[in-house]
């Protein structure tokens, strides 16, 4: 498949408290596996564009877009929510994280590409209409959504195997029946939300302590059948990497093998359906070397997928 990075150096500008586990080498960690790999020369590689203010209110409320333009630091450091701060540089990196997938959109539309890797921080997938959280502060997937939908995608379904639930992107798109949520996690954990169902919402809690094994009972008996039927148009992944075995944020026990396999599902679905392509976002993902390996295979399958 035509295979894209997009990313950009300013999303490295983005920093927080010291030793905080989202921190700009985690974009390194991918980029280094990435040309050890030998990898880098069947993907094309582009820089994300400056998104604009308009694009942030297609998925939040003008009152945390404008919290977070008002709190932005002239130096040191700022608090959002506990979890997440800001510094006087990290609008800058928003500015691209959303702008990754902007372009993606937009190349998969215009027939230019068939899937892109989002390689960006601050991740998004718990920010919501009105909330930054857990790293996120606003929700680079779900404005990619909403610009998709702009354009005139009907069907979009979203799949997130980040370790944390989605909780953002489930709040943004719980009453739009034309966006279908697929998301694993493991539970009870943060961000502690309740788990609920319906036509076009499948959350799929796992126990601490689940591998490979639970990861493919969950795809082929709970998402499958419900991708398949609903034949989404365009496919978006929240890729967090933080179920990884070696990552000690969480208690689960994925490894490389199991997102490659994961993704290569996914590929063979969007294949059989007529999806039109695959736009995934870095997510979670904090053991750094755990994180580069699985990324690399995560897009390996994409550029290697006939």
């Amino acid at each position: 498949m035509r295979t894209a990075i997009i990313s950009h150096p300013f999303c490295r500008k983005h920093k927080m408290i010291a030793d905080h586990p989202e921190c700009p080498e985690r974009l390194d960690a991918i980029t280094d596996r990435l040309l050890a790999s030998g990898l880098d020369i069947a993907v094309q590689q582009k820089q994300a564009p400056k998104a604009l203010r308009e694009h942030y209110l297609l998925a939040h409320d003008e009152a945390l877009v404008s919290l977070v333009e008002n709190t932005l630091p002239e130096q040191g450091l700022v608090s959002l929510d506990g979890d997440t701060w800001l510094c006087p540089e990290s609008f800058l990196a928003i500015e691209r994280a959303v702008g990754a997938g902007l372009l993606a959109v937009d190349e998969i539309l215009a027939d230019n590409l068939d899937t892109a890797f989002c390689s960006v921080r601050p991740p998004g997938h718990h920010a919501s209409p009105t909330t930054s959280a857990g790293f996120c502060v606003f929700n680079n997937l779900a404005i990619a959504v909403k610009y998709a939908q702009s354009k005139g995608v009907k069907r979009i379904a979203i799949v997130d195997f980040d370790v944390h639930h989605g909780n953002g992107t489930q709040d943004i798109f719980i009453d739009d029946d034309n966006v279908l949520f697929c998301s694993l996690f493991q539970h009870p954990f943060y961000p502690n939300t309740a788990v609920e169902n319906n036509d076009t919402l499948v959350n799929s809690p796992l126990p601490i302590a689940s591998d490979g094994n639970d990861l493919k009972e969950v795809y082929l008996q709970q998402w499958l059948p419900k991708l398949s039927e609903f034949k989404p148009d365009l496919l978006f992944i929240s890729a967090g990497f933080d179920a990884h075995l070696e990552d000690d944020m969480a208690s689960l026990k994925f490894v490389e093998a199991d997102y490659a396999w994961l993704t290569q599902q996914l590929c063979n679905m969007v294949k059989s359906t007529g999806c039109k392509g695959i736009i995934s976002f870095l997510e979670g993902g904090y053991n750094l070397s755990a994180l580069g390996r699985s990324a690399i295979e995560h897009i390996r399958v994409f550029a290697e997928t006939k």
